[in-house]
């Protein structure tokens, strides 16, 4: 256990916040939390997703698109300079994936971010298939981005079919 702890010390002393790119790799340091890094990145895109949700829905759409395109780069260059591919402290891929689940919310009630919170840990931690397909056949940035893409569509489907198909679950 100690090796272990002495190796993510090592591994975490190549981050450096005022490099841009770890900056943003990390969620704005959200993912060095020592205990559940994901579930902290998910948390930390909140507020960035309730300032998304005051743009145009086209604009949104354009700033989680080009979310990807710039996380496929700076979760690329994070991995090499910590010489670990998709290391736990790189979540800007769970910012984006929360932000495509929470696309289907039919409200901003709190419950319904809560449900999609829990939605996209629940199938990014578990990876069922495709997810873990992805996860396991793609390298390199866009392989670090692509699982958690593919939790954000899955997670948003299915929110979508509940607000749809189960209004009275959760208010609307």
């Amino acid at each position: 256990m100690i090796i272990l702890a002495e190796n993510r010390r090592q591994i975490l002393s190549r981050i450096h916040l005022s490099n841009p790119w770890h900056l943003l790799a990390t969620g704005f340091g959200s993912g060095l939390s020592p205990v559940m890094p994901g579930t902290a990145g998910s948390l930390a895109a909140l507020p960035f997703w309730y300032l998304l949700i005051l743009l145009p829905q086209d604009i949104y759409y354009l700033v989680v698109l080009f979310g990807i395109c710039v996380g496929v780069y700076l979760c690329h260059r994070t991995a090499k300079d910590m010489g670990v591919h998709d290391h736990g402290s790189i979540v800007w891929d769970e910012f984006i994936g929360m932000w495509i689940t929470l696309m289907a919310i039919p409200n901003h009630h709190w419950q319904w971010v809560a449900a999609g919170f829990v939605v996209f840990r629940v199938l990014d931690m578990w990876k069922p298939w495709p997810i873990r397909w992805f996860d396991r056949n793609v390298g390199g940035g866009m392989g670090i981005m692509i699982d958690d893409i593919v939790a954000g569509i899955l997670s948003a489907a299915l929110l979508f079919v509940v607000a749809r198909y189960f209004p009275t679950l959760l208010p609307v």
